[in-house]
């Protein structure tokens, strides 16, 4: 009479190669969760550089606040946005405008700030993620604007948003 089944060993080789294979899946997939929360940095950045760029373009004398630019940001459930250049941008806005108070604009530096609220993988809770907006010269013309990322006991902030720190150079390819 034949007997079928598996056997204890066959059981137990399985049972270790899922255990590899979770050991191996579970740091990658809490990866990507905190890489996808600070996906929402970019556009936020990106919006703000486009509206900058184009109040520049209409007025040519200074930049703006985010008042002045219209642009609206709230902050989510990940961050918290400002137009601040302090490091601590910690509260929810009640209007969504950040940094429409003259002690934090001067009218040729603007500031765009995100802070995050938790703690990312590596990257510490109250990292921030910031972008300086200049001007070349009082009378218009080019926008400069200076992105950072600070936060993190080794800097680790960076890998979650490997294309931010482009918008360092954003204003200058887009002129002649």
């Amino acid at each position: 009479m034949k007997k079928q089944g598996f056997t204890l060993i066959e059981l137990m080789v399985v049972i270790v190669i899922m255990g590899i294979l979770a050991a191996v899946a579970v740091p990658k997939l809490f990866g990507m969760i905190a890489k996808s929360k600070a996906s929402e940095i970019g556009p936020a950045a990106g919006e703000y550089v486009k509206l900058q760029d184009a109040y520049v373009a209409e007025n040519g004398t200074h930049v703006g606040n985010w008042k002045q630019i219209g642009y609206l940001m709230k902050s989510s459930s990940n961050f918290y946005y400002c137009g601040s250049n302090a490091n601590a941008c910690e509260t929810e806005d009640a209007t969504g405008y950040g940094g429409t108070s003259s002690t934090t604009y001067s009218g040729y530096v603007a500031y765009w700030t995100a802070t995050s609220k938790a703690t990312l993988n590596d990257c510490q809770a109250k990292s921030v993620w910031s972008l300086t907006t200049g001007q070349n010269g009082s009378s218009g013309g080019l926008v400069l604007y200076t992105a950072a990322v600070t936060g993190g006991d080794d800097g680790n902030c960076d890998v979650l948003t490997p294309n931010y720190k482009r918008l360092n150079t954003a204003a200058a390819a887009s002129k002649p």
